[in-house]
């Protein structure tokens, strides 16, 4: 069904080339090669794909395998993205993850060995079971992989899920804030001094290896998105497919986009540019404020900021968060909203 929908939404980005395709959200990795060759077959029957494209496949370290790797390296993919997590038995467990440390260790190693050196991983910090020394432990052996680029987050707990239910019952106990902005602290020092360079509040890149799929979300690019849930972005309204299977494929045998649209008024989309730019080490553009959304928001922007000494930094035309601003960019960025 995915491959019909891509017919049918060959218009969408208006011939724009594409420069970075991401298999990811669910488990792309269950595709067989043959699989995946057929859907970027059908994308590059419709879409103008960059000859340098990333290429991204997002695997758990349990999906990885020897074998699965040899799959993969006919076809078009280029990068991964393994949810990695944690180096550390006690945390995964925590997080309740299907994989080991030493799944971790091994899918990494397998993966350079079969060529994709180009790979990002995600750890999680600020967990109950993660002291400093551990978390010390997990930086140092990512610093050591020699991967150009990975990502880090703080632990959520989202309601109604089991971690959530078992910290209220007690019998796990629950996140604490002050050690995960402890943690980013050391993060973010032992990131620069190996090299890695802090260009996004939860993202980390050597060599100007920066996620080009990530990064056209920060830089409001458009976007389509594909499959069951997915969004799509054309600068002007924002879209999403119904997240219900059965659903999604009856609304496509019937020729119908199985989705629904909204129309961004300028509030919201001035409200987007700020959540996603000044999360980022290249900021908040005043003159582009200026340009699309009016002086008197960039005025406006400037007085609000001045108030927030310490946390925002004003060089030129660009607002950037501090260090301790990041720490606290959720509630920044949300009091800078236009209401």
């Amino acid at each position: 069904m995915m491959l019909k929908e891509i017919g049918l939404r060959k218009d969408y980005l208006q011939g724009q080339s594409i420069s970075s395709v991401y298999f990811g959200g669910g488990t792309p990795s269950l595709l067989s090669q043959t699989e995946l060759l057929l859907i970027w077959e059908e994308l590059s029957r419709w879409f103008d794909i960059t000859a340098d494209a990333e290429v991204t496949l997002e695997a758990n370290p349990d999906d990885i395998s020897i074998e699965k790797l040899k799959q993969w390296g006919p076809t078009p993919i280029n990068r991964l993205s393994i949810g990695i997590q944690s180096f550390h038995d006690a945390d995964l467990r925590y997080m309740n993850r299907a994989h080991s440390a030493l799944d971790a260790r091994n899918c990494i190693q397998w993966a350079q060995d079969a060529g994709f050196e180009n790979m990002t991983i995600d750890l999680i910090y600020g967990t109950p079971t993660l002291s400093d020394e551990m978390w010390q432990y997990n930086m140092q052996r990512t610093f050591g992989l020699g991967i150009p680029h990975f990502s880090a987050y703080s632990l959520t707990v989202e309601p109604r899920t089991a971690l959530s239910a078992l910290i209220k019952k007690q019998q796990l106990p629950p996140v604490d804030d002050n050690k995960a902005a402890r943690h980013l602290l050391m993060l973010m020092d032992g990131a620069a001094q190996n090299e890695y360079e802090h260009y996004e509040i939860s993202n980390f890149a050597r060599n100007e290896h920066y996620a080009r799929h990530n990064s056209s979300y920060w830089q409001a690019a458009h976007y389509l998105g594909l499959g069951p849930s997915a969004h799509s972005y054309n600068g002007a309204s924002r879209s999403w497919n119904i997240a219900n299977n059965a659903k999604y494929i009856k609304a496509l045998q019937q020729n119908t986009l199985p989705l629904e649209t909204e129309t961004l008024s300028v509030s919201e989309r001035y409200n987007e540019y700020l959540l996603t730019s000044l999360r980022t080490k290249w900021g908040v553009d005043l003159t582009h404020i200026e340009q699309h959304f009016g002086f008197e928001r960039r005025q406006r922007l400037i007085k609000e900021t001045a108030l927030l000494n310490g946390k925002i930094l004003l060089k030129g035309n660009q607002l950037t968060l501090t260090n301790q601003g990041k720490l606290l960019a959720d509630s920044i960025i949300s009091d800078l909203f236009e209401i």
